[in-house]
Protein backbone atom coordinates (compact mmCIF):
# COMPACT_ATOMS: atom_id res chain seq x y z
CA UNK A 1 0.00 0.00 0.00
CA UNK A 2 0.96 3.73 -0.95
CA UNK A 3 2.69 5.28 2.50
CA UNK A 4 0.68 8.27 1.99
CA UNK A 5 -2.55 7.64 0.24
CA UNK A 6 -4.65 4.50 -1.63
CA UNK A 7 -7.30 7.23 -2.77
CA UNK A 8 -8.18 11.50 -2.36
CA UNK A 9 -10.59 13.09 -0.51
CA UNK A 10 -12.61 13.44 -2.85
CA UNK A 11 -12.70 10.39 -4.70
CA UNK A 12 -14.23 7.59 -2.43
CA UNK A 13 -18.12 7.22 -3.64
CA UNK A 14 -20.14 4.72 -2.87
CA UNK A 15 -18.76 1.69 -5.08
CA UNK A 16 -15.71 1.55 -3.18
CA UNK A 17 -18.25 0.48 0.25
CA UNK A 18 -16.11 -2.54 1.76
CA UNK A 19 -12.50 -1.28 0.21
CA UNK A 20 -9.93 -0.65 2.73
CA UNK A 21 -8.63 2.35 2.11
CA UNK A 22 -5.71 4.77 3.45
CA UNK A 23 -6.48 8.87 3.33
CA UNK A 24 -3.89 11.61 3.97
CA UNK A 25 -4.95 14.84 4.20
CA UNK A 26 -5.43 17.65 6.54
CA UNK A 27 -7.94 17.72 9.53
CA UNK A 28 -10.74 19.84 9.03
CA UNK A 29 -12.87 19.11 11.47
CA UNK A 30 -13.68 17.09 14.44
CA UNK A 31 -16.99 16.54 16.60
CA UNK A 32 -17.84 14.07 19.05
CA UNK A 33 -21.09 12.78 18.84
CA UNK A 34 -22.17 10.41 21.47
CA UNK A 35 -18.21 9.57 22.05
CA UNK A 36 -17.94 8.48 18.21
CA UNK A 37 -15.52 10.65 16.52
CA UNK A 38 -16.04 12.19 13.56
CA UNK A 39 -13.48 13.82 11.20
CA UNK A 40 -13.59 15.44 8.27
CA UNK A 41 -10.57 14.80 6.25
CA UNK A 42 -9.39 17.55 3.53
CA UNK A 43 -7.19 17.47 0.48
CA UNK A 44 -6.50 19.52 -3.08
CA UNK A 45 -9.23 17.17 -3.99
CA UNK A 46 -12.21 17.20 -1.96
CA UNK A 47 -13.07 16.42 1.75
CA UNK A 48 -14.24 12.63 3.32
CA UNK A 49 -15.89 12.25 6.63
CA UNK A 50 -14.23 9.16 8.86
CA UNK A 51 -14.77 8.15 12.38
CA UNK A 52 -13.01 6.43 14.77
CA UNK A 53 -15.17 4.44 17.98
CA UNK A 54 -14.15 4.95 21.89
CA UNK A 55 -12.90 1.70 21.89
CA UNK A 56 -9.67 2.20 19.67
CA UNK A 57 -6.36 2.09 21.21
CA UNK A 58 -5.70 5.78 19.77
CA UNK A 59 -8.76 7.37 20.16
CA UNK A 60 -7.27 9.57 22.60
CA UNK A 61 -4.65 10.69 20.00
CA UNK A 62 -7.14 11.75 17.89
CA UNK A 63 -8.90 13.68 19.86
CA UNK A 64 -6.27 15.43 20.82
CA UNK A 65 -4.98 16.40 17.41
CA UNK A 66 -5.79 19.88 16.33
CA UNK A 67 -7.26 21.01 13.23
CA UNK A 68 -5.34 21.31 10.36
CA UNK A 69 -3.08 18.76 11.50
CA UNK A 70 -1.94 16.63 8.61
CA UNK A 71 -2.75 13.12 9.56
CA UNK A 72 -3.02 10.01 7.84
CA UNK A 73 -6.24 7.27 8.39
CA UNK A 74 -6.58 4.05 6.93
CA UNK A 75 -9.90 2.54 7.01
CA UNK A 76 -13.01 0.78 5.77
CA UNK A 77 -15.50 2.30 3.39
CA UNK A 78 -18.88 2.18 4.84
CA UNK A 79 -22.29 3.79 3.13
CA UNK A 80 -23.96 6.40 5.42
CA UNK A 81 -26.87 5.60 7.68
CA UNK A 82 -30.24 6.08 6.22
CA UNK A 83 -31.51 9.78 6.65
CA UNK A 84 -27.17 10.82 7.61
CA UNK A 85 -26.07 11.16 3.51
CA UNK A 86 -25.07 14.78 2.18
CA UNK A 87 -25.73 15.67 -1.16
CA UNK A 88 -23.57 18.88 -0.42
CA UNK A 89 -20.54 16.53 -0.61
CA UNK A 90 -19.47 14.58 -3.04
CA UNK A 91 -18.44 11.75 -0.71
CA UNK A 92 -21.83 12.30 0.94
CA UNK A 93 -22.84 8.78 0.39
CA UNK A 94 -20.32 7.23 2.11
CA UNK A 95 -18.06 7.54 5.35
CA UNK A 96 -14.31 5.18 6.65
CA UNK A 97 -13.90 3.47 9.59
CA UNK A 98 -10.94 4.05 10.87
CA UNK A 99 -8.48 1.27 11.83
CA UNK A 100 -5.10 3.09 11.59
CA UNK A 101 -4.07 6.74 12.12
CA UNK A 102 -1.21 8.61 12.75
CA UNK A 103 -0.23 12.45 12.71
CA UNK A 104 1.98 13.15 10.02
CA UNK A 105 2.92 16.63 11.33
CA UNK A 106 0.78 18.82 14.06
CA UNK A 107 -0.05 22.28 13.80
CA UNK A 108 -0.16 25.12 15.63
CA UNK A 109 -2.89 27.06 17.15
CA UNK A 110 -3.97 28.92 14.04
CA UNK A 111 -4.22 32.78 13.23
CA UNK A 112 -7.76 32.48 12.19
CA UNK A 113 -10.01 29.95 11.25
CA UNK A 114 -9.63 27.81 7.80
CA UNK A 115 -12.84 26.45 6.86
CA UNK A 116 -15.01 30.03 7.18
CA UNK A 117 -13.84 32.70 5.63
CA UNK A 118 -11.37 34.35 8.56
CA UNK A 119 -13.11 38.19 9.26
CA UNK A 120 -9.50 39.26 9.90
CA UNK A 121 -7.73 41.89 8.53
CA UNK A 122 -5.86 41.01 5.05
CA UNK A 123 -2.57 41.88 6.34
CA UNK A 124 -2.34 38.89 8.42
CA UNK A 125 -3.99 36.92 5.67
CA UNK A 126 -0.97 37.98 3.36
CA UNK A 127 1.22 36.56 6.34
CA UNK A 128 0.10 33.54 6.62
CA UNK A 129 -0.66 33.06 3.03
CA UNK A 130 0.32 29.29 3.31
CA UNK A 131 -2.80 28.94 5.17
CA UNK A 132 -5.05 31.47 3.75
CA UNK A 133 -4.79 29.42 0.12
CA UNK A 134 -6.12 26.24 2.06
CA UNK A 135 -9.85 28.35 1.93
CA UNK A 136 -11.58 26.10 -0.11
CA UNK A 137 -12.54 29.71 -2.36
CA UNK A 138 -9.07 31.31 -2.94
CA UNK A 139 -8.13 27.48 -3.27
CA UNK A 140 -10.61 27.08 -5.89
CA UNK A 141 -9.62 30.98 -7.55
CA UNK A 142 -6.15 29.81 -7.83
CA UNK A 143 -6.73 26.43 -9.38
CA UNK A 144 -9.23 28.73 -11.89
CA UNK A 145 -6.47 30.49 -12.78
CA UNK A 146 -4.05 27.59 -13.51
CA UNK A 147 -6.91 26.29 -16.14
CA UNK A 148 -7.06 29.49 -17.72
CA UNK A 149 -3.30 29.40 -18.31
CA UNK A 150 -3.56 26.35 -19.52
CA UNK A 151 -6.85 26.66 -21.79
CA UNK A 152 -4.90 30.70 -22.99
CA UNK A 153 -1.77 28.41 -24.13
CA UNK A 154 -3.90 25.72 -25.57
CA UNK A 155 -6.13 27.75 -28.01
CA UNK A 156 -3.25 30.06 -28.98
CA UNK A 157 -1.18 27.59 -29.71
CA UNK A 158 -3.85 25.80 -31.73
CA UNK A 159 -4.27 29.25 -33.44
CA UNK A 160 -1.21 29.26 -34.86
CA UNK A 161 1.00 31.44 -32.30
CA UNK A 162 4.41 30.40 -30.98
CA UNK A 163 5.09 31.04 -27.20
CA UNK A 164 8.43 32.64 -27.02
CA UNK A 165 10.03 33.99 -23.74
CA UNK A 166 11.73 37.60 -23.29
CA UNK A 167 14.51 38.62 -21.09
CA UNK A 168 13.53 40.06 -17.89
CA UNK A 169 16.76 41.60 -17.39
CA UNK A 170 16.71 44.61 -19.98
CA UNK A 171 17.19 48.54 -20.43
CA UNK A 172 14.99 50.98 -18.58
CA UNK A 173 12.46 52.77 -21.24
CA UNK A 174 10.65 55.48 -20.59
CA UNK A 175 6.98 53.57 -20.94
CA UNK A 176 4.74 55.29 -18.36
CA UNK A 177 5.23 53.72 -15.01
CA UNK A 178 8.71 53.73 -12.80
CA UNK A 179 11.24 50.84 -13.44
CA UNK A 180 12.73 48.53 -11.49
CA UNK A 181 16.10 48.89 -11.68
CA UNK A 182 18.71 46.35 -10.81
CA UNK A 183 22.34 46.81 -10.37
CA UNK A 184 25.02 45.24 -12.21
CA UNK A 185 27.88 44.18 -10.17
CA UNK A 186 30.05 43.62 -13.17
CA UNK A 187 29.14 46.76 -14.60
CA UNK A 188 29.88 49.23 -12.14
CA UNK A 189 27.39 51.95 -11.66
CA UNK A 190 25.23 50.93 -14.65
CA UNK A 191 21.89 48.95 -14.09
CA UNK A 192 19.20 46.92 -15.31
CA UNK A 193 15.43 47.33 -15.73
CA UNK A 194 12.36 44.34 -14.79
CA UNK A 195 10.43 45.23 -17.96
CA UNK A 196 7.07 47.16 -17.82
CA UNK A 197 6.03 45.04 -20.50
CA UNK A 198 7.52 43.09 -23.57
CA UNK A 199 6.41 45.58 -25.70
CA UNK A 200 9.39 46.30 -27.91
CA UNK A 201 10.75 42.57 -27.67
CA UNK A 202 7.79 41.49 -29.24
CA UNK A 203 7.73 44.03 -31.61
CA UNK A 204 11.28 42.69 -32.49
CA UNK A 205 10.05 39.24 -32.77
CA UNK A 206 6.85 40.45 -35.31
CA UNK A 207 10.67 42.33 -37.85
CA UNK A 208 12.81 38.81 -37.21
CA UNK A 209 9.91 37.19 -38.95
CA UNK A 210 7.63 35.79 -36.63
CA UNK A 211 4.34 35.85 -37.34
CA UNK A 212 2.69 35.14 -34.40
CA UNK A 213 3.70 35.63 -31.20
CA UNK A 214 2.45 34.86 -27.38
CA UNK A 215 3.76 34.60 -24.03
CA UNK A 216 2.20 34.89 -20.35
CA UNK A 217 4.86 37.50 -19.61
CA UNK A 218 5.60 38.88 -16.06
CA UNK A 219 5.63 42.60 -16.46
CA UNK A 220 6.94 45.25 -13.53
CA UNK A 221 6.16 48.48 -12.73
CA UNK A 222 7.11 50.56 -9.77
CA UNK A 223 3.10 51.88 -9.03
CA UNK A 224 0.86 52.17 -6.58
CA UNK A 225 -1.76 48.96 -6.09
CA UNK A 226 -5.80 49.18 -6.18
CA UNK A 227 -8.55 46.69 -6.32
CA UNK A 228 -8.21 45.45 -10.29
CA UNK A 229 -4.19 46.10 -10.27
CA UNK A 230 -1.51 44.62 -8.17
CA UNK A 231 1.47 46.94 -6.99
CA UNK A 232 5.15 45.56 -8.17
CA UNK A 233 4.27 42.70 -10.79
CA UNK A 234 1.71 41.43 -12.59
CA UNK A 235 0.62 38.59 -15.61
CA UNK A 236 -0.20 39.38 -19.04
CA UNK A 237 -1.70 37.24 -21.78
CA UNK A 238 0.85 38.87 -24.45
CA UNK A 239 0.63 38.77 -28.06
CA UNK A 240 1.31 40.03 -31.18
CA UNK A 241 0.15 39.43 -35.17
CA UNK A 242 2.36 40.45 -38.35
CA UNK A 243 0.70 41.73 -41.31
CA UNK A 244 -2.68 41.93 -39.17
CA UNK A 245 -5.33 44.45 -39.28
CA UNK A 246 -7.19 45.80 -36.28
CA UNK A 247 -9.81 43.61 -37.25
CA UNK A 248 -8.04 40.45 -37.33
CA UNK A 249 -6.53 41.09 -33.37
CA UNK A 250 -10.57 41.21 -32.36
CA UNK A 251 -11.10 38.05 -33.99
CA UNK A 252 -8.84 36.91 -32.44
CA UNK A 253 -9.05 37.60 -29.03
CA UNK A 254 -13.45 37.45 -28.99
CA UNK A 255 -12.80 33.79 -30.01
CA UNK A 256 -10.28 33.54 -27.14
CA UNK A 257 -12.57 35.29 -24.32
CA UNK A 258 -15.45 33.56 -25.31
CA UNK A 259 -14.34 30.42 -24.89
CA UNK A 260 -12.71 31.10 -21.77
CA UNK A 261 -16.01 32.78 -20.11
CA UNK A 262 -18.25 30.30 -21.88
CA UNK A 263 -15.68 27.57 -20.26
CA UNK A 264 -14.57 28.70 -17.23
CA UNK A 265 -18.06 30.81 -15.77
CA UNK A 266 -22.18 29.67 -16.17
CA UNK A 267 -22.97 33.07 -16.72
CA UNK A 268 -24.47 34.69 -19.90
CA UNK A 269 -21.54 36.29 -22.18
CA UNK A 270 -22.38 38.96 -24.81
CA UNK A 271 -22.10 37.37 -28.64
CA UNK A 272 -19.29 37.48 -31.06
CA UNK A 273 -18.52 40.18 -32.32
CA UNK A 274 -18.80 42.42 -29.46
CA UNK A 275 -20.08 45.68 -30.08
CA UNK A 276 -17.30 48.64 -31.10
CA UNK A 277 -17.71 52.19 -29.67
CA UNK A 278 -15.96 55.40 -30.81
CA UNK A 279 -13.89 56.73 -28.05
CA UNK A 280 -15.53 59.80 -28.22
CA UNK A 281 -18.85 58.06 -28.42
CA UNK A 282 -18.05 56.13 -25.19
CA UNK A 283 -17.21 59.22 -23.06
CA UNK A 284 -20.33 61.13 -24.51
CA UNK A 285 -22.83 58.60 -23.52
CA UNK A 286 -20.98 56.66 -20.76
CA UNK A 287 -18.56 59.17 -19.62
CA UNK A 288 -15.92 56.31 -19.51
CA UNK A 289 -14.04 54.79 -21.81
CA UNK A 290 -14.63 51.70 -19.90
CA UNK A 291 -18.31 51.51 -19.55
CA UNK A 292 -20.56 49.01 -17.49
CA UNK A 293 -23.08 48.12 -20.64
CA UNK A 294 -25.15 45.86 -18.78
CA UNK A 295 -27.64 49.17 -18.05
CA UNK A 296 -28.53 51.84 -19.76
CA UNK A 297 -29.08 55.10 -18.08
CA UNK A 298 -26.88 57.05 -20.76
CA UNK A 299 -25.42 60.03 -20.39
CA UNK A 300 -26.71 63.36 -22.66
CA UNK A 301 -25.36 66.86 -23.51
CA UNK A 302 -28.15 69.58 -22.49
CA UNK A 303 -25.54 72.53 -22.81
CA UNK A 304 -27.68 74.24 -25.18
CA UNK A 305 -31.09 73.16 -23.25
CA UNK A 306 -29.92 75.09 -20.40
CA UNK A 307 -27.94 77.58 -22.06
CA UNK A 308 -30.79 80.32 -20.65
CA UNK A 309 -31.16 79.14 -16.99
CA UNK A 310 -31.06 80.84 -14.08
CA UNK A 311 -29.74 78.37 -11.57
CA UNK A 312 -26.57 79.65 -10.18
CA UNK A 313 -24.36 76.31 -10.97
CA UNK A 314 -25.39 76.12 -14.66
CA UNK A 315 -24.74 80.33 -15.49
CA UNK A 316 -21.26 79.85 -13.66
CA UNK A 317 -20.56 76.69 -15.53
CA UNK A 318 -21.39 78.07 -18.92
CA UNK A 319 -19.78 81.32 -18.68
CA UNK A 320 -16.40 79.40 -17.67
CA UNK A 321 -16.76 77.89 -21.34
CA UNK A 322 -18.18 74.48 -19.58
CA UNK A 323 -20.62 71.98 -20.83
CA UNK A 324 -23.84 70.30 -18.73
CA UNK A 325 -24.25 66.71 -19.07
CA UNK A 326 -27.21 64.86 -17.51
CA UNK A 327 -28.50 61.08 -17.30
CA UNK A 328 -32.00 60.12 -15.74
CA UNK A 329 -32.40 57.94 -12.79
CA UNK A 330 -35.84 55.94 -13.54
CA UNK A 331 -38.29 54.53 -10.44
CA UNK A 332 -36.66 56.73 -7.77
CA UNK A 333 -40.29 58.39 -6.37
CA UNK A 334 -39.85 56.63 -3.02
CA UNK A 335 -36.22 57.51 -2.69
CA UNK A 336 -35.33 59.78 0.47
CA UNK A 337 -33.44 62.88 0.73
CA UNK A 338 -30.70 60.81 2.49
CA UNK A 339 -30.92 58.29 -0.57
CA UNK A 340 -29.67 61.47 -2.22
CA UNK A 341 -27.11 62.96 0.60
CA UNK A 342 -25.32 60.19 -0.04
CA UNK A 343 -25.06 60.36 -3.31
CA UNK A 344 -24.04 63.97 -2.95
CA UNK A 345 -21.58 62.58 -0.86
CA UNK A 346 -20.23 60.02 -3.15
CA UNK A 347 -20.32 63.47 -5.87
CA UNK A 348 -17.81 65.34 -3.55
CA UNK A 349 -15.35 62.54 -2.65
CA UNK A 350 -14.47 63.09 -6.76
CA UNK A 351 -13.49 66.69 -5.68
CA UNK A 352 -15.59 67.84 -8.26
CA UNK A 353 -18.66 69.84 -6.10
CA UNK A 354 -22.14 68.04 -4.69
CA UNK A 355 -25.06 66.87 -6.72
CA UNK A 356 -27.19 68.50 -9.01
CA UNK A 357 -30.46 66.87 -9.28
CA UNK A 358 -34.07 67.53 -10.44
CA UNK A 359 -37.02 65.05 -9.40
CA UNK A 360 -40.36 64.61 -11.13
CA UNK A 361 -42.67 62.81 -8.64
CA UNK A 362 -45.42 60.72 -9.82
CA UNK A 363 -48.08 63.52 -9.09
CA UNK A 364 -46.02 65.98 -11.61
CA UNK A 365 -44.36 67.79 -8.69
CA UNK A 366 -41.04 69.43 -8.61
CA UNK A 367 -38.12 68.52 -5.88
CA UNK A 368 -34.08 68.40 -6.16
CA UNK A 369 -31.64 71.27 -5.81
CA UNK A 370 -32.54 73.02 -8.67
CA UNK A 371 -36.03 73.03 -9.04
CA UNK A 372 -36.80 76.66 -7.96
CA UNK A 373 -35.04 77.55 -10.97
CA UNK A 374 -37.03 75.27 -13.87
CA UNK A 375 -39.65 76.94 -15.32
CA UNK A 376 -42.54 74.89 -17.36
CA UNK A 377 -40.54 75.89 -20.69
CA UNK A 378 -37.09 74.57 -19.21
CA UNK A 379 -38.73 71.70 -17.83
CA UNK A 380 -40.34 70.76 -21.19
CA UNK A 381 -37.09 71.24 -23.42
CA UNK A 382 -35.63 69.24 -20.87
CA UNK A 383 -37.99 66.29 -21.28
CA UNK A 384 -37.47 67.14 -25.40
CA UNK A 385 -33.52 66.50 -24.75
CA UNK A 386 -33.92 63.56 -22.12
CA UNK A 387 -37.40 60.84 -23.93
CA UNK A 388 -36.39 58.93 -20.73
CA UNK A 389 -37.72 61.98 -18.31
CA UNK A 390 -40.71 60.64 -16.98
CA UNK A 391 -43.10 60.97 -13.58
CA UNK A 392 -41.34 59.24 -10.59
CA UNK A 393 -37.62 60.03 -12.57
CA UNK A 394 -34.41 61.92 -11.43
CA UNK A 395 -32.03 63.94 -13.45
CA UNK A 396 -28.29 64.51 -12.14
CA UNK A 397 -26.53 67.44 -13.98
CA UNK A 398 -22.75 68.05 -13.95
CA UNK A 399 -21.55 71.05 -14.90
CA UNK A 400 -17.39 71.48 -15.81
CA UNK A 401 -15.39 71.28 -18.91
CA UNK A 402 -15.96 68.60 -21.12
CA UNK A 403 -13.34 65.68 -19.61
CA UNK A 404 -14.75 66.84 -15.98
CA UNK A 405 -18.46 67.24 -16.86
CA UNK A 406 -18.29 63.86 -18.67
CA UNK A 407 -15.81 61.87 -16.33
CA UNK A 408 -17.78 62.71 -13.11
CA UNK A 409 -20.88 61.83 -14.85
CA UNK A 410 -19.30 58.22 -15.69
CA UNK A 411 -18.28 57.63 -11.81
CA UNK A 412 -21.98 59.00 -10.44
CA UNK A 413 -23.48 56.89 -13.46
CA UNK A 414 -21.30 53.86 -12.24
CA UNK A 415 -22.17 54.68 -8.26
CA UNK A 416 -26.03 55.23 -9.18
CA UNK A 417 -26.16 52.18 -10.92
CA UNK A 418 -24.52 49.75 -8.06
CA UNK A 419 -27.10 51.34 -5.73
CA UNK A 420 -29.98 50.30 -7.57
CA UNK A 421 -28.51 47.13 -8.49
CA UNK A 422 -29.12 47.45 -12.51
CA UNK A 423 -25.86 45.71 -13.44
CA UNK A 424 -27.14 41.91 -14.58
CA UNK A 425 -24.78 39.90 -11.87
CA UNK A 426 -24.76 37.00 -13.94
CA UNK A 427 -23.96 38.40 -17.36
CA UNK A 428 -20.62 39.43 -18.95
CA UNK A 429 -21.15 42.35 -21.18
CA UNK A 430 -17.81 43.07 -23.28
CA UNK A 431 -17.08 45.80 -26.05
CA UNK A 432 -14.13 47.32 -27.60
CA UNK A 433 -13.01 51.11 -27.02
CA UNK A 434 -11.97 52.24 -30.62
CA UNK A 435 -10.84 55.51 -32.42
CA UNK A 436 -8.56 56.64 -29.58
CA UNK A 437 -7.04 60.08 -30.12
CA UNK A 438 -3.95 60.26 -31.17
CA UNK A 439 -2.73 63.27 -29.10
CA UNK A 440 -4.14 65.26 -26.61
CA UNK A 441 -3.03 69.02 -24.74
CA UNK A 442 -1.22 68.63 -21.57
CA UNK A 443 -3.13 70.31 -18.64
CA UNK A 444 -0.32 72.15 -17.54
CA UNK A 445 1.92 73.32 -20.07
CA UNK A 446 -0.74 73.18 -23.02
CA UNK A 447 1.97 71.26 -25.08
CA UNK A 448 0.98 68.80 -27.30
CA UNK A 449 1.32 65.03 -26.12
CA UNK A 450 0.99 61.87 -26.46
CA UNK A 451 -2.78 60.20 -25.63
CA UNK A 452 -2.43 56.79 -25.31
CA UNK A 453 0.44 54.43 -26.52
CA UNK A 454 3.06 56.55 -28.74
CA UNK A 455 3.98 53.36 -30.82
CA UNK A 456 0.47 53.11 -32.44
CA UNK A 457 -0.10 53.84 -35.87
CA UNK A 458 -1.93 57.58 -37.10
CA UNK A 459 -5.46 56.64 -38.84
CA UNK A 460 -4.09 58.04 -42.40
CA UNK A 461 -0.69 57.30 -42.02
CA UNK A 462 2.16 60.62 -42.15
CA UNK A 463 -0.89 62.31 -44.20
CA UNK A 464 -2.89 62.87 -41.47
CA UNK A 465 -0.06 63.99 -39.23
CA UNK A 466 0.98 66.54 -42.15
CA UNK A 467 -2.44 67.82 -42.66
CA UNK A 468 -4.99 67.08 -39.65
CA UNK A 469 -4.77 69.67 -36.55
CA UNK A 470 -3.48 67.25 -34.07
CA UNK A 471 -6.14 66.60 -32.02
CA UNK A 472 -7.98 65.25 -34.42
CA UNK A 473 -5.82 62.56 -35.32
CA UNK A 474 -6.63 58.87 -34.41
CA UNK A 475 -5.12 56.20 -33.68
CA UNK A 476 -5.20 52.56 -34.52
CA UNK A 477 -5.95 52.09 -30.57
CA UNK A 478 -8.17 49.83 -28.93
CA UNK A 479 -9.51 48.66 -25.42
CA UNK A 480 -11.17 45.66 -24.06
CA UNK A 481 -13.78 46.20 -21.31
CA UNK A 482 -15.67 43.90 -19.86
CA UNK A 483 -18.72 45.04 -17.17
CA UNK A 484 -16.31 48.31 -16.68
CA UNK A 485 -13.30 46.65 -15.99
CA UNK A 486 -10.56 47.63 -18.94
CA UNK A 487 -8.83 44.16 -19.39
CA UNK A 488 -6.27 45.18 -22.19
CA UNK A 489 -5.07 47.80 -24.47
CA UNK A 490 -3.49 47.39 -27.58
CA UNK A 491 -2.96 48.97 -31.30
CA UNK A 492 -1.69 48.74 -34.59
CA UNK A 493 1.98 49.56 -34.25
CA UNK A 494 3.79 51.89 -36.09
CA UNK A 495 6.57 50.00 -38.14
CA UNK A 496 7.22 53.20 -40.36
CA UNK A 497 10.58 54.73 -38.86
CA UNK A 498 9.04 58.50 -41.05
CA UNK A 499 6.15 58.16 -39.11
CA UNK A 500 7.33 57.49 -36.00
CA UNK A 501 9.80 60.29 -36.36
CA UNK A 502 6.76 62.69 -37.61
CA UNK A 503 4.52 61.54 -34.35
CA UNK A 504 7.13 62.50 -32.00
CA UNK A 505 7.90 65.57 -33.29
CA UNK A 506 4.53 67.00 -33.12
CA UNK A 507 4.95 65.19 -29.41
CA UNK A 508 8.23 67.60 -28.59
CA UNK A 509 10.46 65.03 -29.26
CA UNK A 510 13.36 64.98 -31.58
CA UNK A 511 14.48 62.27 -33.85
CA UNK A 512 17.61 62.23 -31.57
CA UNK A 513 15.79 61.19 -28.39
CA UNK A 514 13.63 58.47 -30.64
CA UNK A 515 16.97 56.86 -31.48
CA UNK A 516 18.68 56.88 -27.83
CA UNK A 517 15.34 56.05 -25.79
CA UNK A 518 14.22 53.27 -28.21
CA UNK A 519 17.26 52.64 -30.28
CA UNK A 520 16.63 48.55 -31.50
CA UNK A 521 13.21 49.24 -32.14
CA UNK A 522 14.08 52.05 -34.68
CA UNK A 523 17.46 50.35 -35.88
CA UNK A 524 15.23 47.48 -36.38
CA UNK A 525 12.62 49.61 -38.66
CA UNK A 526 15.28 50.39 -41.01
CA UNK A 527 15.09 46.74 -42.45
CA UNK A 528 11.55 46.51 -44.12
CA UNK A 529 9.11 45.65 -40.69
CA UNK A 530 5.85 44.32 -41.34
CA UNK A 531 2.94 45.95 -40.59
CA UNK A 532 1.69 44.83 -36.89
CA UNK A 533 -0.51 44.82 -33.88
CA UNK A 534 -1.32 43.05 -30.68
CA UNK A 535 -2.84 43.50 -27.36
CA UNK A 536 -1.98 42.27 -23.94
CA UNK A 537 -4.89 41.13 -21.84
CA UNK A 538 -4.44 41.53 -17.77
CA UNK A 539 -4.54 37.58 -16.46
CA UNK A 540 -5.54 38.61 -13.27
CA UNK A 541 -8.09 40.59 -14.27
CA UNK A 542 -9.61 38.06 -16.27
CA UNK A 543 -9.55 35.48 -13.38
CA UNK A 544 -10.90 38.04 -11.12
CA UNK A 545 -13.77 38.26 -13.48
CA UNK A 546 -14.25 34.84 -13.96
CA UNK A 547 -13.93 34.14 -9.89
CA UNK A 548 -16.45 36.60 -9.01
CA UNK A 549 -14.23 38.56 -6.30
CA UNK A 550 -13.59 41.83 -5.95
CA UNK A 551 -9.65 42.23 -5.57
CA UNK A 552 -7.31 40.93 -7.83
CA UNK A 553 -5.15 39.71 -4.31
CA UNK A 554 -8.06 36.74 -4.04
CA UNK A 555 -6.58 35.47 -7.59
CA UNK A 556 -3.13 35.61 -6.91
CA UNK A 557 -1.21 32.67 -4.74
CA UNK A 558 1.37 35.15 -3.34
CA UNK A 559 0.35 38.80 -3.89
CA UNK A 560 1.74 42.09 -2.41
CA UNK A 561 -0.08 44.50 -0.25
CA UNK A 562 -0.88 47.06 -1.98
CA UNK A 563 1.84 49.43 -0.24
CA UNK A 564 3.96 46.76 -2.42
CA UNK A 565 5.25 44.71 0.62
CA UNK A 566 5.41 41.08 0.70
CA UNK A 567 4.24 40.05 4.32
CA UNK A 568 5.46 36.64 3.72
CA UNK A 569 8.66 36.87 2.85
CA UNK A 570 9.09 40.05 4.64
CA UNK A 571 10.17 42.05 1.07
CA UNK A 572 11.42 44.89 0.36
CA UNK A 573 14.11 44.14 3.21
CA UNK A 574 17.23 45.25 4.22
CA UNK A 575 20.56 43.90 2.39
CA UNK A 576 23.65 43.25 4.42
CA UNK A 577 26.71 46.18 3.82
CA UNK A 578 28.86 43.46 2.04
CA UNK A 579 25.95 43.01 -0.44
CA UNK A 580 25.57 46.55 -1.17
CA UNK A 581 29.47 47.06 -1.47
CA UNK A 582 30.08 44.16 -4.31
CA UNK A 583 27.13 45.92 -5.93
CA UNK A 584 29.31 49.53 -5.70
CA UNK A 585 26.00 50.90 -3.94
CA UNK A 586 25.76 53.21 -0.92
CA UNK A 587 22.31 53.37 0.81
CA UNK A 588 20.96 56.52 1.91
CA UNK A 589 17.76 55.24 4.03
CA UNK A 590 17.71 56.02 7.85
CA UNK A 591 17.77 53.22 9.61
CA UNK A 592 14.15 52.43 11.58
Amino acid sequence: MHPFRTHTCGELRASHIGEEIRLSGWLQKSRDVGGILFLVIRDHYGITQVFVEPTNPFYAAVKDTRVESSIRVDGTVRPRPQGATNSRMETGDIEVLVTDFEVLAPSKILPFPIVDDPNVGESIRLEHRFLDMRRKQLHDNIVLRCNVVADVRRFLTEEGFLEITTPILTSSSPEGARDYLVPSRVHPGKFYALPQAPQQFKQLLMTSGFDRYFQIAPCFRDEDGRADRSPGEFYQIDMEMAFATQEDVFVVLEKMLHKLFTTHSSKTISSVPFQRIPYKEAMLNYGSDKPDLRFEMLISDVTETLRDSEAPVFVHGLENGGVVRAFVVQDVDDKSRKWFDGVDKYSRSLGRGGLVWLGTKADGTLRGSVKKWVDDETLSALQAALPDMAPGCVVMFFVGDEHTAASTAGFVRGHVGGLLELADPNHFEFCWIVDYPMFEMDEETGEIAFSHNPFSMPQGGLEALNTLPPLDILAYQYDIVCNGVELSSGAIRNHRPDIMVKAFDMAGYGADKVESEFGALFKAFQYGPPPHGGIAPGLDRIVMLLAGVDSIRDVIPFPMTIKAQDLLMGAPANVSQAQLEELNLESTAKDD
